[in-house]
């Protein structure tokens, strides 16, 4: 299967221009998770939610087809940043306590990736997918 880079050659805007979330989405997300051991931030992009993420979980795994978009990403010491598809990732079998796509489902090969998740997930696994409202610029 081919992946398609689209964000490499712009990373570094993208970093500074990329609209963060509320803190209440995490809350609720993370009011949802069994287990705060490992979490994977799917298309982690400039590792935005991963930084978030990293103060909750043991471990952070940031896959990102992109290894322009992770040369951006904030360096912590309980985050793996992992060029990986979201549809074909390196990871154990039911391994994942909470899986998190910010902004970025819709590129996916949902088929796939559903399985993958399926594959990685522990019992209880939380996915959480999300993306941006209207924008408004005042």
């Amino acid at each position: 299967m081919s992946f398609k880079d689209r964000f490499s050659q712009q990373a570094d805007l993208y970093a500074l221009h990329r609209p963060t979330y509320p803190d209440e989405l995490y809350q609720f997300v993370l009011q949802q998770v069994k287990g705060p051991n490992y979490a994977w931030d799917c298309a982690t992009g400039n590792g935005q939610v991963a930084r978030v993420l990293s103060n909750y979980f043991k471990k952070v795994f940031a896959t990102d087809i992109s290894q322009k978009q992770l040369d951006h990403a904030p360096k912590l010491p309980n985050i793996d940043y992992i060029i990986s598809p979201a549809e074909e990732t390196p990871f154990p079998g039911r391994s994942i306590d909470l899986i998190t796509v910010g902004q970025a489902l819709h590129w996916f090969n949902f088929e796939q990736f559903y399985k993958e998740v399926k594959r990685v997930s522990k019992a209880g696994t939380i996915l959480a997918a999300w993306g941006y409202g209207l924008l408004q610029v005042n």
